[in-house]
């Protein structure tokens, strides 16, 4: 891409625990991660597994100044992280944001937890000097790089988390994954970040048939997906965040399904583009 583009590339796109093998091969089994460019600037969302086969493509485009934004910290969302192979290498930084985990509980320290015996073999202290970490407020907008801005959102998850809405050369995506929707109507600071969106990208885990049975999980459906892409006047949906149960059947018959209720819906895909420039 030029450095004038502004796309989006799919990481990992499965919720809650990565799910390879033959039943998923083709939208993918790797946990949330993705990949944005706007022109010159790379901003990471999340840093599930798929981000440890992106990390070793970027190898390739060393020296590296970028930004993840993490919409929360629950493992499926940074079990990626040590194993992104560009964060140990010293001419390399990276900015993590966070919006969702209050004043009290620094990032760094959410991560120390993680990456500390008798979790996982590798400290923090190993890649620390290769990070920055940024606190906001979900709700605060953010202007990582020139000419790059996000806005953002509380969503209604458990431990809570963030949502996003990248905007560049006059054009916008939302990512939206992990929250669960109001039981009646929209829930209104969503509305409020994605209306008018050109992309949106939305966490489908259930169906509304699902939905009653998991109240309180912290997840979506994609009928909701485009109850709220209706209702804000967004452009196009890619539904997300899929159940690991999910076979590639399963998401084929969501995807015709979503498709045949608003025209131009499709299922995420791992190492599938959306381009918006």
């Amino acid at each position: 891409m030029a450095d004038g583009g502004f796309y989006l590339r799919f990481r990992g796109v499965r919720g809650s625990i990565a799910a390879p093998g033959p039943d998923t091969a083709r939208y993918g089994g790797n946990t949330p991660c993705l990949e944005v460019r706007c022109g010159p600037h790379l901003l990471i969302v999340d840093a599930g597994t798929g981000l440890r086969a992106f990390g070793d493509e970027l190898l390739k485009e060393q020296p590296l100044d970028a930004d993840i934004l993490l919409t929360h910290t629950h493992y499926d969302h940074i079990v990626g992280l040590p194993f992104f192979a560009p964060a140990y290498q010293g001419c390399n930084r990276f900015t993590l944001w966070e919006g969702h985990l209050g004043p009290d509980m620094p990032l760094e320290e959410a991560l120390r937890e993680f990456m500390s015996a008798p979790l996982f073999p590798v400290p923090l202290n190993i890649i620390e000097s290769n990070l920055r970490f940024s606190k906001f407020q979900a709700g605060d907008t953010l202007t990582p790089r020139p000419g790059v801005t996000v806005r953002t959102a509380p969503l209604n998850h458990p431990n809570n988390a963030t949502g996003y809405r990248i905007e560049y050369g006059g054009r916008s995506l939302c990512i939206i994954t992990d929250t669960e929707h109001p039981a009646e109507g929209r829930d209104p600071r969503v509305l409020a970040l994605v209306r008018g969106a050109d992309v949106m990208i939305y966490d489908a885990t259930y169906t509304d048939e699902e939905y009653g049975r998991r109240i309180g999980w912290g997840h979506s459906t994609w009928q909701e997906a485009l109850r709220l892409a209706d209702a804000a006047g967004v452009g196009q949906v890619y539904l997300f965040h899929h159940d690991p149960g999910r076979s590639d059947g399963d998401l084929d018959a969501i995807g015709a399904a979503a498709a045949a209720r608003r025209p131009g819906t499709l299922v995420a895909v791992e190492g599938s583009t959306v381009t918006l420039i």
